[in-house]
């Protein structure tokens, strides 16, 4: 996937601050988190400050997309609501398994709410009952889930383009 031309200098900076080119095939996407700007600036939040280092998305809504699920060694560029990028975040692997199936583990990586499995199923459950009645699916139990974790490659500065850090 190119990378969009409202994060190439950001992505440039990137590059520039590890001492010099990164290979754009790992490029994977550029996103905000969630699906409000409230949940977007929250979440982005957490990976600003290292509590948030784990992600969970729909496999049903890649497929929608027409996208691949992230694989180890893919780069994204994390941004706000608005588009404005934040930090770069590098994919370390991803695991497929039902909703019902997904960790505490799991559940703590991704440093919501209280890091409980309890938190998580609830957040994740409204959440995933909002996306696939944009899919025109029903949510379910065993829906696939892709368990995604990652590391905080990129922050530059304070980064204070982010009104929350």
């Amino acid at each position: 996937m190119p990378i969009p031309a409202a994060v190439q200098p950001f992505w440039h900076a990137y590059a520039a601050s590890s001492g010099g080119a990164i290979d754009e095939s790992r490029f994977y996407e550029a996103f905000a988190f969630g699906d409000s700007e409230q949940l977007a600036e929250e979440l982005a939040g957490l990976v600003l400050s290292g509590v948030k280092q784990a992600t969970a998305g729909s496999v049903w809504a890649f497929e929608a997309a027409g996208k691949r699920l992230p694989a180890p060694g893919d780069l994204s560029v994390v941004t706000s609501w608005s588009g404005t990028p934040l930090c770069i975040i590098e994919t370390l692997g991803v695991d497929v398994v039902a909703f019902d199936r997904v960790t505490a583990d799991f559940a703590a990586a991704e440093g919501e709410g209280d890091g409980s499995l309890a938190f998580w199923r609830e957040a994740h459950r409204q959440y995933f009952t909002r996306e696939c009645e944009r899919l025109g699916r029903p949510f379910t139990v065993n829906m696939p889930v892709a368990c995604e974790r990652f590391r905080l490659v990129y922050r530059p500065g304070a980064s204070a383009a982010w009104r929350g850090v």
